[in-house]
């Protein structure tokens, strides 16, 4: 298949996405809350697949086939029934009350939303500092991804610098005109998209190597480990830890928090992180146990190459290679411009309002918006170039960074003796712990096989709690924020 057919694919696919943002400009105003939270009004549909397509990146359909080529398919435990289930718990418990607290006050931030409370503009800029550095490499492994996706499809033919920039070119443009609303759209026609091919994909491969028993037999002669549940990798410790630290850490994203305020209903809410592990199971199941089963078909892939593009270079036509790395790629631009779209609201809401101009237009706050989306896409293109660690790595690293705000935001919301010395002491000092065990080597990233992402997150619980108990409200807190004059319907 010639290289402008499988590039003209990807374009077009990439051109249709493009008409739906240009179509949401239309309809979007030119105020900050329309721009970044679509007015809230997201319906169950909407809201559903916007945040399943938002989580679902480079990660989801590269590192995490790798992981199971590489390790076995226990991974779909760890991504699909595990985090499936936690963060649709956590979607409940964090998501329904900032979603009531944020309608009754308007907040468009979490930041906003623990500034005001607790009346303390230095929060509000630890939290958005702490979540963009975080949120910067994430953005970086999609844009990585993106370069290898379009660099393996086409054999080395586009460069890796070429596939990226081109993705990057993509995103800034459609961010800046779509806003919220066009994300959401375009994330529902990604996800569906996304899943439909993933499915494709790995009944296709059923389908060309002979069937299920062909790949049983051939996991027993290359990987026969894989047949067994558990054992090397998947650990007790390293499941639960991946388990917890993800799902926390999803959370705590900026890109799908901030979903927490957008949907406009209760019964929206409700009918969303209800179907939620459903949907999650649908897309890791085949993702995952496509590299599972590449191991046992003998597929080679160097050791920073992704096994996705490989497996099905070898089993698929190139036309549905190259749709299945669009879906792929929708993947990844489904969560590139939703990070995007909410680092600029926490540059612009949480950094620049309180710091620089608290008198700063509706309409200036838009423009700035639109212009911290091109600066932060360029930024982490520029620093992509470089390859700094794998895809997991650095994802692994994000998750563990936003995981560690989890249990003091939650400890916040529902408990009143809450105090701003105590949220500073939690957010600062877990943060502060976790950033030394993965930087440093002044603390371990491992503790007898449990992962440093959990034992941070308990000093921040701990220090939250302890640090409250232990001292009193500022005069300028409001405890009655979170408590007082809410209403769920």
């Amino acid at each position: 298949m010639s290289l402008a057919v499988q590039l003209g694919i990807v374009v077009g696919y990439l051109v249709l996405a493009l008409g739906i943002g240009v179509v949401a400009y239309r309809v979007t105003t030119r105020s900050a809350e329309d721009y970044y939270l679509a007015s809230r009004t997201l319906g169950t549909v909407v809201l559903l697949f916007t945040t399943f397509a938002t989580l679902l990146s480079a990660f989801t359909f590269f590192g995490g086939p790798n992981i199971s080529y590489r390790a076995g398919p226990e991974w779909i435990l760890v991504m699909g029934l595990m985090d499936g289930v936690l963060f649709g718990i956590l979607w409940y418990v964090i998501g329904f009350k900032q979603w009531v607290v944020g309608r009754a006050h308007d907040y468009v931030t979490l930041g906003e939303m623990l500034g005001d409370r607790f009346g303390s503009r230095g929060l509000r800029g630890l939290v958005a500092g702490i979540s963009l550095f975080w949120l910067f490499p994430y953005v970086m492994l999609q844009q990585m991804g993106a370069g290898t996706a379009l660099a393996g499809l086409t054999e080395g033919a586009l460069p890796y610098w070429a596939g990226a920039g081109l993705v990057t070119l993509f995103m800034i443009v459609y961010v800046i005109l779509a806003g919220m609303r066009g994300v959401a759209w375009t994330d529902t026609l990604q996800g569906l998209f996304m899943l439909g091919m993933i499915w494709a994909a790995m009944l296709w491969v059923l389908a060309t190597v002979g069937g299920p028993e062909v790949l049983s037999e051939g996991l027993g002669t290359n990987a026969p480990e894989f047949l067994a549940l558990g054992g090397g990798l998947y650990t007790p410790q390293f499941i639960i830890s991946q388990a917890v630290g993800i799902a926390f850490g999803v959370t705590m994203f900026p890109q799908v928090n901030q979903r927490f305020f957008v949907g406009k209903s209760a019964t929206v809410l409700k009918r969303s992180f209800t179907l939620w592990p459903v949907l999650v199971i649908l897309l890791f199941v085949p993702a995952f146990l496509l590299g599972a089963w590449a191991k046992g078909l003998g597929v080679e892939v160097g050791e920073s190459g992704n096994v996705l593009p490989v497996l099905l270079t070898q089993y698929a036509p190139g036309w549905f290679a190259a749709l299945v790395i669009a879906g792929a790629l929708a993947a990844m631009m489904s969560s590139s411009d939703s990070m995007l779209l909410s680092g600029s609201s926490y540059f612009t809401r949480d950094l620049y309002r309180p710091f620089v101009d608290p008198q700063v237009s509706d309409r200036r706050e838009d423009w700035l918006g639109r212009v911290g989306v091109a600066v932060f896409a360029v930024a982490a293109f520029v620093a992509s170039l470089f390859q700094p660690g794998t895809l997991i790595d650095i994802g692994s690293t994000a998750f563990g960074g936003f995981a560690q705000l989890a249990l003091p935001v939650m400890v916040a919301l529902y408990w009143r003796r809450t105090t701003r010395t105590g949220m500073l002491a939690g957010v600062g000092g877990s943060q502060a712990a976790y950033l030394a065990s993965v930087f440093t080597s002044l603390l371990p990233s491992t503790i007898g096989g449990w992962d440093f992402t959990l034992v941070g997150m308990l000093i921040g619980l701990v220090l939250t709690v302890g640090v409250s108990w232990a001292t009193h409200a500022a005069p300028d807190e409001d405890r009655t924020v979170y408590f007082e004059g809410l209403e769920a319907d």
